[in-house]
C-alpha cells in the first residue's frame, strides 16, 4: 500500500491552480462540465461563458433556440448532441427541481449528459461536497502511480474512493487534471521532473527495464 498522503502532497505542490470559469454557480457548473466532454478547456470555457451571457440562467437557457444555441458552441465536441442535451438539462432543472440544480449524486445523473464524473463534479465545485470525479487525467494518473490498479472510470472512483480522505476530495479532480497536463502527460511523462517517480509503478517499472538492457 502506497502511503497516499506523502504522494499526494508532493503532487499537490506543482500542480498549478485549476482554472474553473463559473465558481459560483452550480448550474453553470453544469452546463459547462456537459460542454466540456471531448473538448479542451478553452474550447469549452469560451462556449460556455457566451450562454451565460447571452441567456443567464436555467430558464433563459430553457427558452433558447436551438439553432442558436449550435452557432454558439459548434466548436465543442459533439456540438450538437450538446445542445439539445443542455436545453432538455435547463428544462427539467426548472420543472422537476424548481429551478435549482440538485445536490445530490442519484439525481444528478438522471440529467441528460450527466454521468458520474459531471455529476461528482457539479458536487465538489458547486456545492463543496465531497466526492470523487474521475477524469481522463484522474483515470490515467492513479493508475499509473500505482494508487489504485483498475480498468475503468468506475472502478477507479471506488478504489479512489477507500484511499483518499474526505478532506481531499474536493480538490483531488483540480490538483491531478493539472499534473496530469503539466507533467504526468498521457504521451512522454515528465519524470525527471515529477517529486513522485521514485515511488511511482509506471518510473520504476520503465528504468527497470532500461538497466537490464545495459
Amino acid at each position: 500500500m502506497k502511503d497516499f498522503e506523502n504522494i499526494y502532497m508532493k503532487i499537490r505542490e506543482v500542480s498549478p491552480e485549476h482554472h474553473f470559469e463559473f465558481t459560483d454557480s452550480p448550474f453553470w457548473i453544469l452546463i459547462t462540465t456537459i460542454l466540456s466532454q471531448r473538448t479542451k478547456d478553452a474550447v469549452t470555457d469560451e462556449a460556455a461563458r457566451k450562454l451565460y451571457n447571452r441567456y443567464h440562467d436555467s430558464y433563459g437557457l430553457e427558452h433558447a433556440n436551438p439553432s442558436d444555441i449550435k452557432a454558439i458552441i459548434k466548436y465543442v465536441g459533439f456540438s450538437n448532441v450538446k445542445s439539445e442535451r443542455i436545453i432538455e438539462t435547463a428544462r427539467i432543472i426548472n420543472h422537476d427541481y424548481g429551478g435549482k440544480v440538485p445536490d445530490t449524486h442519484d439525481e444528478l445523473v438522471k440529467l441528460p449528459g450527466t454521468g458520474s464524473k459531471t455529476a461528482n463534479i457539479v458536487l465538489t465545485q458547486g456545492f463543496n461536497i465531497p466526492a470523487i470525479a474521475v477524469d481522463t487525467h484522474v483515470f490515467r494518473v492513479s493508475n499509473r502511480i500505482g494508487l489504485v490498479h483498475t480498468k475503468n472510470p468506475d472502478e477507479t472512483e471506488e478504489a479512489l474512493k477507500a484511499i483518499v480522505p474526505v478532506k481531499y476530495q474536493i480538490e483531488f479532480n483540480p490538483v491531478l487534471v493539472e499534473f496530469g497536463k503539466n507533467i504526468c502527460k498521457p504521451v512522454s511523462p515528465r519524470c525527471s521532473i515529477c517529486p513522485i517517480s521514485g515511488c511511482c509503478d509506471y518510473y520504476i517499472q520503465k528504468t527497470s527495464k532500461g538497466n537490464a538492457k545495459n
